[in-house]
Parts: C-alpha cells; structure tokens; sequence
C-alpha cells in the first residue's frame, strides 16, 4: 500500500472501535453483495431473429444512393 488512508473522519471524533465497526460493516456488505452477484442466475439469451424491433428500419431520405439504404440490412 502507499500509505494514504482508506477511510477519513471528516467531522467528530471517532474512536478506534468505531472505526473498526464501520470497516466491519462495509467489509459484511460488499462481501455479500459479490457473493449475491456471483448465485445470481445469468439472464437468458433471445435470440435476434424474432425481436420486432428489427423489423424498423431508418426513414429513406431522398438522396443519391438512398434507394440503396431503403433494403433491410
């Protein structure tokens, strides 16, 4: 480490196990957080062909070359 500090009492005066409790409790959360994040299923995956949101296409400005654009991709 580079030996700035973690954590920084910005107003009052807190004790050595104040301090302790609080870097307990984040140290809990964030652990079960990752662990949460790690159980969590996977969402599945659909498959593009079938999205209706493929079937819009852009607005065909008139423009040299737009007929070429009017096709689906």
């Amino acid at each position: 480490m580079d030996g700035t500090p973690f954590l920084r009492v910005v107003r009052g005066d807190a004790t050595a196990e104040e301090i302790a409790a609080l870097v307990a409790t984040v140290t809990a959360v964030t652990a079960a957080r990752s662990s949460a994040a790690d159980d969590a299923k996977p969402a599945p995956v659909r498959p593009n062909w079938n999205v209706s949101a493929r079937l819009l296409r852009a607005p065909v400005c008139p423009s040299p070359g737009g007929w070429r654009r009017s096709a689906l991709p």
